[in-house]
Parts: structure tokens; sequence; C-alpha cells
């Protein structure tokens, strides 16, 4: 008997990495318009920052359905196996809530575990479930331990922009032009579940010092876990410059440090631009 993972898209590991690492991929369906796309599926994260910048609204994005979850349960268990489901925040979407409806007919074969993050955050969770699936823990034990240990997780993100967040009402445009004009950086951690402003810096470079100190304060990085860095849009440019800058944090990864790109889950709402990295805190 094996242990299947099944994760959405909101994580941001696509089709191609989840098939390698022997996962289940579920995407979220994102809209612009009258427009319907796969998250990842029938738009690569390049294609979404294309159309981003291109409209005028936000995109949404639409909650995988309990019978998305059930067809998957069902087809797993048939076959002997046991699931651990690992999904975005309940906080951010009803994704979670519709894994749980879909596990109820699969009791001790099925675990849910919210993992009160998206992106990067949901996605080193989903890596140290591999890792404990590697050392032998059943489905049962993982879920437990992933429910444990989620809390140890920190994401930090510095945004190029605030003009999505304005476009998303979270500030007022009154805000946002001021921001413009002074070359305001905010930060944001992912803090209970939710989006939260925690910072904010004048200018890139002091951008990257505050990214640093707010790294620090939670202690430092685990590296006996999994971390990530990762950016938002057509470039990974600053995200390879804020490595440069800040190499001693992650001098255990050298060369070999893990960067990945921030899908239209979170990207919606932070624009291009941002860089973000996610670790569990010492």
């Amino acid at each position: 008997m094996a242990v299947k993972f099944v994760i959405d898209s909101a994580s941001d590991i696509l089709p191609t990495e989840a098939e390698k690492l022997g996962i289940i991929h579920l995407p979220l369906t994102v809209s612009f318009g009258g427009e319907e796309f796969r998250d990842g599926v029938d738009l690569s994260h390049r294609e979404f920052y294309e159309k981003l910048v291109e409209s005028d609204v936000l995109p949404t994005t639409s909650q995988l359905p309990p019978a998305k979850f059930d067809e998957v349960f069902k087809r797993v268990t048939e076959g002997g196996d046991e699931v651990v489901a690992v999904t975005l925040s309940g906080k951010l979407s009803g994704t979670y809530q519709s894994a749980v409806i879909a596990a109820e007919g699969y009791k001790g074969k099925v675990f849910v575990v919210d993992s009160e993050n998206v992106s990067l955050g949901e996605r080193i969770l989903i890596l140290r479930g591999l890792e404990l699936l590697k050392e032998g823990f059943s489905a049962g034990e993982i879920a437990q331990r992933l429910d444990e240990e989620k809390k140890e997780i920190r994401v930090l993100a510095l945004l190029d922009t605030l003009e999505y967040l304005k476009k998303g009402g979270r500030i007022s445009a009154t805000v946002a032009f001021a921001g413009g004009l002074l070359s305001i950086k905010p930060v944001v951690a992912v803090e209970n579940g939710e989006v939260a402003l925690v910072g904010k810096a004048r200018g890139s470079k002091n951008g990257h010092n505050l990214l640093r100190e707010l790294v620090e304060k939670c202690g430092g990085v685990n590296f006996e876990k999994p971390c990530y860095l990762a950016y938002s849009g057509l470039s990974d440019e600053l995200i390879r410059k804020y490595a440069e800058d800040s190499a001693d944090l992650w001098e255990k990864y050298s060369d070999n440090l893990p960067i990945s790109t921030v899908g239209s889950a979170i990207g919606t709402h932070v624009g291009p631009g941002a860089i973000a990295v996610a670790f569990f805190e010492k």
C-alpha cells in the first residue's frame, strides 16, 4: 500500500514537476473576463503575467469543487493506496473545504491538510511531506506532522509595485499613487493563513535590506527542511540580485539555491516584479 499526494496548483508546483515528484496535480481555474484557463495547464506562469499586464481588470481564480477531489480519491483508494491531500489556505479559498467534503467518504484512507499557506509556503510543506514519506511515515502520520510543522513556515515577499494591491481593493488609489512617487516597496507575509502587509521600504535596496531583516527576525533558516525562493513576472533578474546580495543567508545552498515562479493564485495580487522567500524557521 503506497501513499499518494494530491495537491492544487496554488502551490505553484507545475504539472511537469508534479509528475516527476510522483504527485497528483489538480489545477484551479483562472478567468480573464470571459476566458477560462486551467492554471499551469492551459496557461503557463509566463503567459499569465503577459495577460495580467495587458488586462485592465484583475483575473479571478475559482476553487476546486468536491467532485474533482472525489474523482481522484476514488481512483487512488480503489487501487489500494492512501492519500494525503495538501491544499492552499482555507481562509483564501474554498478548495480546502471541497477536499474535506470529498474525503468524508474515505475515512482512514484520505487525509486532508490545510497548508494555511499559498504559493511557496504551500510548496515547501508538500516537499516536507515527501521527505516524511521517504522516511517511512504512513499517510495519517504525515498529515499529523504537516499540521504541526506548518506553524514553522515563514513566507515573505517584496513587491515592486502597489498597483495590483490597489486594483484588488486592498489599498486606496491615493495611497498607491503616493507610494509610486516615493518608490515605496511593500513587504507582505502569510500570517495565520492570510496575506498581511508587514513592512514598507523606500527603493529596492532598502527593500532587500528589510527582507533580510525580517528573515533574520524569524531566527534564520532551518536548512534541514525545504526552503525556496521565487519571483513573479517574466524575468528572474530581481531574485538573482537578491540572492547575490543576501548570499550568506542561503550559504547552505551555494549555487543550487532553489528558485521557482509565483503563479496566478498570489501573482494576481502582487503583480510582476515581486520576489519571495519561504522557509521553516529555526
